[in-house]
């Protein structure tokens, strides 16, 4: 299927960008099936750059506590240089990764659906799994977290380099696995999505700059526009949420979409 709509695509992808981003559920596995299946396809440098709308959305609702945060560190408070660290620990190995193994991901691992459809499925069982143990939480505010749990975080968000795994879903699971609660879980993949996700647009668009044409750049500006809406309604309630419903619907969405996924490659193939 190929649709031919001027903006149609690039609002319909900016959409599942939004939707997806905060969700642990990979939103760049979404965006590639949608693509697979779908022909919703744009060059592959618009999936990284349409996340700077989801980006300013956690800006947007989490601006007061970043103010704050930049401000206590300005004032010498501990807890935020112990934050800012933290922050940088979890974010460091998958920024390092991504740099080292960039064209092996989006030249291999974005070409084949076959392993988003399986990581979408096994992460799914694996969401729904952890989000049944009874784990006894011990880190509750991410203000808190050792320097430790964070590095460990950093790891697991490594593992979301390869498309169908989720950055979010991936250090949900590795931070309620180490000793966080569901909301703490959720709250810290917000924080550390900003460096890494500002990293990844940051490289891509320096790497495709000379692709920059002003169709593109339209298309960009409003898959961007329609990221940060929804993201922005996501990262507002996704919160409230998990604390009332845990992470089971979106291991069984996971699953589900997997599941289709394989099925089609099957029938396709």
């Amino acid at each position: 299927m190929n649709f031919d709509q001027g903006l149609f695509v690039p609002l319909v992808l900016g959409l599942i960008e939004g939707l997806t981003e905060f969700l642990p559920v990979s939103s760049t596995g979404h965006l590639l099936l949608a693509g697979e299946f779908f022909g919703l396809t744009q060059p592959p440098v618009f999936i990284v750059l349409i996340q700077l709308g989801a980006i300013l959305a956690i800006v947007t609702i989490y601006f007061a506590r970043l103010a704050t945060l930049i401000r206590d560190a300005l004032t010498g408070k501990p807890y935020a240089w112990a934050f800012a660290r933290n922050v940088i620990l979890a974010s460091f190995p998958a920024a390092l990764a991504g740099v080292l193994l960039h064209d092996y991901i989006q030249g291999v691992l974005y070409e084949t659906p076959l392993v988003i459809c399986i990581m979408l499925l096994v992460g799914g069982i694996i969401l729904l799994i952890v989000d049944r143990l009874p784990l006894k939480p011990r880190y509750t505010d991410i203000y808190t977290y050792p320097w430790h749990l964070s590095l460990i975080i950093g790891i697991f968000q490594m593992l979301a380099l390869v498309p169908g795994v989720s950055r979010s879903g991936a250090t949900i699971v590795g931070s309620m696995l180490f000793g966080t609660d569901k909301r703490s879980a959720a709250e810290f993949t917000f924080f550390i999505a900003l460096p890494i996700m500002i990293g990844a647009f940051g490289y891509d668009f320096y790497k495709s700059r000379a692709l920059m044409a002003a169709d593109l750049g339209l298309a960009i500006a409003v898959g961007f526009a329609a990221s940060f809406v929804v993201g922005a309604i996501v990262v507002r309630y996704l919160l409230d949420f998990v604390s009332r419903h845990g992470f089971a619907p979106f291991a069984w969405w996971r699953i589900a979409v997997g599941g289709v996924g394989l099925v089609a490659l099957l029938v396709m193939h």
